[in-house]
């Protein structure tokens, strides 16, 4: 029993570990874009029905969008959900790309 609790912690702390990694990477691709635009966060917030602090929160990585959010983003800068993936994977970690 106490082997598949720790097997859960172990796993618990990984898939964060991925999370914020995937987090990060989402939002540098995310001003990586805004800033190609010219965008403000402002500006970027008020085209997708956002609020900006949310938009901050989102680029610094410490926020997960969800499908709706991201579909909305990828409307409002004018770019295909293909391009924001491609633009997450390049900005991946090494070790998380595979």
């Amino acid at each position: 029993m106490t082997t598949i609790v720790g097997e859960m912690q172990n796993s618990g702390s990984y898939f964060s570990a991925r999370m914020t990694s995937y987090n990060r990477a989402f939002g540098k691709a995310l001003r990586g874009f805004r800033k190609a635009t010219k965008s403000t966060q402002d500006a970027l917030a008020s085209e997708a029905g956002l609020d900006r602090t949310y938009i901050s929160l989102l680029e610094l990585g410490q926020r997960s969008p969800t499908l709706d959010t991201l579909f909305a983003l990828c409307k409002a800068l004018n770019i295909s959900l293909t391009e924001m993936a491609a633009a997450i994977e390049a900005a991946l970690p090494p070790q998380l790309d595979e």
